[in-house]
């Protein structure tokens, strides 16, 4: 079962690079499918709690929909490409195992627990 979500996930992945070669984006939209949501990390300088917010806002694959169904609305390709870059980051990020976030700590997540502690406790 695992492996058929991570396709699945891997399935969404190429649909939002789909999308974005199909709206002519430039080349630095793809850097930012990489890595731009991971700047959301930044809350956990604050506490778990508003990492665990920020983290999930910038990786929640609605938040992504709804962003780009507003740039549809409004026509305005801008908003349409950052939806399309936040939800394939979602998805590259589900494939390597990251999830949605709880505010007990950044390794703790909708998937299961990720890093160290992980293989510490044998979880």
């Amino acid at each position: 079962m695992k492996i058929l979500l991570k396709l699945e996930e891997a399935a969404m992945l190429l649909l939002s690079i789909f999308l974005l070669w199909n709206s002519n984006a430039s080349w630095l939209w793809y850097l930012l499918l990489l890595l731009g949501p991971d700047i959301s990390m930044i809350g956990y300088g604050v506490n778990n709690k508003t990492g665990a917010f920020l983290y999930n806002l910038f990786h929640h694959k609605g938040v992504a929909i709804v962003v780009f169904m507003i740039g549809i609305y409004l026509g305005n390709e801008l908003l349409q490409q950052v939806g399309i870059v936040l939800f394939g980051h979602s998805s590259m990020d589900r494939i390597l195992g990251y999830g949605l976030k709880y505010e007990r700590g950044f390794e703790f997540t909708h998937l299961g627990m990720i890093g160290k502690k992980k293989n510490i406790q044998g979880l």
